[in-house]
C-alpha cells in the first residue's frame, strides 16, 4: 500500500524555477516517482542541463520552458505550453522566487513591485490559470514553496518576509475553494537550504551564523526537500490541505 500511495505514475508535475537547487530536487523527486516534469527558468543553458539530470535514469519525459514569472503574458504562456505538452498538470509547485534585501525606510517602489510580482503574483496567476482542468478530473495538488522568513524574519527582509507569509493565507484560502474538488493546497517553509540565492546573498560569516541557528547545525542538501514535496504531491497527503510544513533543521524551534 505504501509504496502505491507515493506512486506518481501518469501524473504530471509543473515546477517553477526548476533549474536549479530546491527546485531541480523536487523535479527529480517527482520523476524518480513516475511523473512527467515541466520545469521553467529564465535561464534556458540551466534549463537544458537540469533537463537531462531529472530525466536520467528514467523512464518519464521532461520538458521546459523559458519563462520569465515576471512577466504576466510569460506566466500565462507557461500554463498552455504545459498543457499543450502533456495535456495535463496534476501537480504545481510555485517555485520560483527572488529577494532584494532593504530596510523598510530605504525600499524602492521598483522592488516592492519586481518582488512582489515574482514571489506571490505569478503563482496566483499560474494557479489560476491550471485550476480548471485540475477541478474537471477532480485531482489536484498545488504547493507554494514558502519560507522560514514567512514566519520569522531578518533586517532588510520586509518584501520578502511579507509575499512568502502571504503565500500560506493564499494557500489557506485556496485550500477552502477547492477542497470539493480533490485539489490541495499546501506551503512548505524551507530553512537554511544552500542554493544559489542565500549563496549569493550571504557572507560567509552570516553562512555560519544560519548553521549554528539550527537543531541540526548545518545547512540543508536540496534533496532533503523532495520527501517532503512528494508527500504533499501524491495520495500520500491527500487529506493534508491549507497547511504549512516547516523544513528547516530545527531553526525556528531554537529560540536561544
Amino acid at each position: 500500500m505504501i509504496p502505491e500511495m507515493f506512486d506518481l505514475t501518469g501524473k504530471v508535475a509543473l515546477v517553477t524555477g526548476g533549474s536549479k537547487g530546491l527546485g531541480k530536487a523536487m523535479a527529480r523527486g517527482f520523476a524518480e516517482a513516475g511523473a512527467n516534469v515541466v520545469i521553467s527558468s529564465r535561464n534556458e543553458a540551466e534549463l537544458q542541463a537540469a533537463q537531462q539530470e531529472i530525466q536520467d535514469g528514467t523512464k518519464v519525459k521532461v520538458a521546459y520552458r523559458v519563462s520569465d514569472m515576471n512577466d504576466r503574458q510569460q506566466v500565462t504562456d507557461l500554463a498552455k505550453f504545459a498543457l499543450d505538452t502533456f495535456g495535463r498538470v496534476d501537480i504545481l509547485v510555485n517555485n520560483a522566487g527572488g529577494n532584494t534585501p532593504q530596510t523598510i525606510d530605504a525600499i524602492t517602489d521598483e522592488v516592492w513591485d519586481r518582488v512582489v510580482e515574482l514571489n506571490l503574483t505569478s503563482c496566483m496567476s499560474l494557479t489560476r490559470a491550471l485550476v480548471p482542468q485540475m477541478k474537471a478530473r477532480n485531482w489536484g495538488r498545488i504547493i507554494h514553496i514558502s519560507s522560514i522568513m514567512g514566519l520569522a524574519s531578518k533586517t532588510g527582509r520586509n518584501v520578502y518576509s511579507a509575499t512568502k507569509a502571504a503565500l500560506i493565507g493564499l494557500a489557506r484560502a485556496s485550500a477552502l475553494d477547492l477542497g470539493e474538488f480533490g485539489i490541495t493546497v499546501n506551503c512548505i517553509c524551507p530553512g537554511p537550504f544552500l542554493t544559489d540565492l542565500p549563496g549569493k546573498l550571504l557572507s560567509p560569516e552570516e553562512k555560519a551564523v544560519f548553521a549554528s541557528r539550527t537543531a541540526l547545525g548545518r545547512w540543508g542538501e536540496p534533496k532533503e526537500l523532495a520527501g517532503t514535496a512528494l508527500l504533499l504531491a501524491s495520495d500520500a497527503g491527500s487529506y493534508i490541505t491549507g497547511t504549512t510544513i516547516t523544513v528547516d533543521g530545527g531553526t525556528l524551534v531554537k529560540t536561544f
